[in-house]
């Protein structure tokens, strides 16, 4: 306890400097509501790295404390789910969720390995449009050896994709003939960030709003079991024979027991909240700091045209399952 005490007061500066960038990135956010601050995060990360200061001086802690707040950030984010919540949905509208997850990952997998993207970046691409965005691609990037940016590769598409659902969307409604509540299911199915679902969703009124984020959060529960499977497939799990799951995953599998439970009171879920957006948005601060713009370049249009080619696989499944039960 003594030695890990003492890590963390050596990354003390590196966690001060990753709060301030997510102070201010948070900041931004609420000045313009529609932009989520995880990217935001991101994007100022990036130009502090890129433009205010020189290369090669932002320390080699800030990687590690970054790597640390990711994963008390994913722990944190199971207390926005409970168990009821997911029985509520109905089996049809479950099997929605899982076959929308299961046909983006694996389609969005196979797609990048045929446009020749490199496998760490299609895998975070993969899980960020089937799960939650950002927050999925930072709980995956713990078990895969991808760099800065491909990390940043991955979060940039899923934040360009899930801000032109905002737009997108609301004009296919009427088009598609969705009433309010299958709307609300194809947003919560088909929609990458949890903020963009909500603003995609709440432009069709509360009904939508209430069946996206359910739906939507029903998708996150599956990201501890994505993560799990794709660690131990990847050997890292292999290597831990007594507990094969990562352990902030079982975290995260713990913190829905409890708020399932009801032993958290309501206000507590407040702050908890507070604090794994703080603690994401902090991480994903530290992962733009240590990404080297000129390396981005690097990865070519490719990616781009596999964030194009998933969202249309994930919104395309996701009405294919609306309109199958009913919708």
């Amino acid at each position: 306890m003594r030695r890990r005490l003492g890590a963390w007061r050596l990354l003390a500066p590196a966690l001060v400097v990753l709060f301030v960038g997510a102070a201010a990135a948070y900041g931004l956010h609420r000045a313009i509501p529609a932009v989520p601050a995880l990217p935001i995060a991101v994007a100022f990360g990036l130009v502090v790295s890129n433009v205010a200061v020189s290369r090669g001086s932002v320390p080699a802690a800030t990687s590690i404390a970054a790597s640390n707040l990711l994963r008390v950030g994913v722990v944190l984010l199971g207390f926005q789910l409970a168990a009821g919540d997911v029985r509520a949905l109905g089996w049809e509208r479950l099997a929605v969720v899982v076959a929308v997850v299961v046909a983006t990952f694996f389609g969005t997998r196979w797609l990048g390995l045929r446009l020749g993207v490199s496998g760490p970046l299609s895998l975070l691409t993969a899980t960020g449009f089937a799960i939650c965005g950002a927050s999925a691609i930072a709980a995956m990037r713990n078990v895969v050896d991808a760099d800065d940016e491909e990390v940043t590769a991955a979060i940039g598409l899923v934040t360009l994709c899930g801000s032109l659902c905002i737009v997108a969307l609301p004009l296919l409604r009427r088009p598609l003939g969705l009433d309010d509540q299958a709307f609300g299911v194809w947003s919560g199915a088909s929609v990458h960030d949890v903020a963009q679902v909500v603003a995609t969703a709440s432009t069709a009124g509360s009904v939508a709003l209430s069946a996206a984020v359910v739906v939507k959060l029903t998708r996150v529960l599956l990201l501890a079991p994505l993560v799990a499977a794709v660690g131990f497939a990847s050997g890292r799990g292999a290597a831990r024979r007594t507990f094969p799951v990562p352990v902030f995953i079982a975290g995260f599998v713990g913190a829905i027991a409890l708020r399932t439970s009801g032993v958290v009171p309501d206000g507590a879920l407040d702050v908890l909240h507070s604090l794994q957006t703080a603690a994401l948005t902090a991480a994903l601060f530290g992962i733009g700091l240590t990404t080297q713009l000129r390396r981005l370049r690097l990865l070519g249009a490719r990616p781009i045209l596999l964030g194009a080619l998933a969202w249309l696989l994930v919104a395309g499944v996701a009405y294919g399952g609306v309109r199958l039960t009913g919708g």
